[in-house]
């Protein structure tokens, strides 16, 4: 555990002792779990792998009063990235690329070396998040069990060909004093970023067109959060951004197509510090 910039408990976990530091930042409702497949494998590469539970996420503190706003996430953030030796490079899905998007252009020096975005831009589209929010909406009561828990994943994912373990569960679930397990998230966060989210996109604009590091954007092929429109505003907005549609994966990038996700990582590394990274791909690949 460390803690956040006013007092809360994070968890974070580390692997890897190379170079670059990669500091993944999971969205909206993941865990830092949501990292796991990609950290080890880029950790065996001779990347340094730090991963965290966002505040209310996970096994990270709560608000007491449930009071979330997206400035206490990307002041958590910030504090974890200059807690590191160096700028790290960012990893950033969903809500966690969004907040390293605000810091990158709203803070000099930027924080971060680079930045990996991961299937968001700062403008998304409505219906692939309101699909999400319906789900973490859907289940106030809990599950009874975890193959409850399971069945329902199932059907939210349904690209994913295995069900998830009990044991791929147990860190996304609690156990309620009525013996029901529920999500691991503060419902709380359900009313207090969602409601900021849209009043964000103006921000978000205006520090995209500020980025002046390296950036590569992840997109799934897939997905019904990021589009050819959104995709090309973002590219408009960021011309020295390199983009790489994944084949196959939906907006669960990392979780469809680990494999060709830290391929990607991996190779963008080498392609912006050729002479000052450990971390090298084990196939090279072509970043576009």
């Amino acid at each position: 555990m460390v803690t956040s910039h006013d007092g809360l408990p994070l968890a974070v976990d580390i692997r890897g002792d190379g170079a670059p530091t990669l500091l993944f930042a999971h969205g909206f409702g993941q865990t830092r779990g949501a990292w796991n497949g990609a950290a080890d494998a880029l950790a065996a590469l001779g990347c340094r792998c730090v991963s965290f539970d966002s505040r209310g996420h996970g096994q990270s503190g709560r608000l007491p009063g449930g009071d979330y706003h997206m400035d206490q996430f990307a002041g958590d953030l910030l504090a974890l990235a200059q807690a590191q030796s160096q700028a790290p490079v960012l990893v950033g899905a969903s809500m966690g690329g969004l907040l390293g998007l605000v810091l990158a252009g709203e803070i000099r020096p930027a924080p971060f070396r680079a930045l990996v975005l991961v299937d968001i831009t700062p403008r998304w589209e409505a219906a692939g998040v309101e699909r999400i929010l319906a789900f973490m909406q859907a289940h106030p009561d809990g599950f009874a069990g975890y193959a409850e828990a399971a069945e329902r994943v199932a059907a939210y994912l349904p690209q994913r060909r295995e069900r998830k373990r009990e044991d791929q569960l147990r860190p996304l679930l609690r156990e309620g004093a009525d013996g029901r397990l529920r999500w691991h998230w503060d419902p709380a966060l359900l009313e207090g970023v969602v409601r900021e989210s849209e009043r964000y996109q103006p921000r978000l604009l205006a520090a995209a067109a500020r980025v002046d590091v390296p950036v590569l954007l992840l997109s799934g092929e897939r997905s019904d959060v990021v589009s050819r429109d959104t995709v090309g505003e973002f590219l408009k907005l960021v011309p020295h951004a390199r983009h790489v549609e994944v084949a196959g994966a939906t907006h669960m990038l990392a979780g469809d197509a680990n494999d060709a996700f830290t391929r990607q990582i991996a190779a963008f590394i080498q392609a912006v510090f050729p002479g000052g990274a450990t971390c090298r791909p084990a196939i090279p690949q072509e970043v576009h």
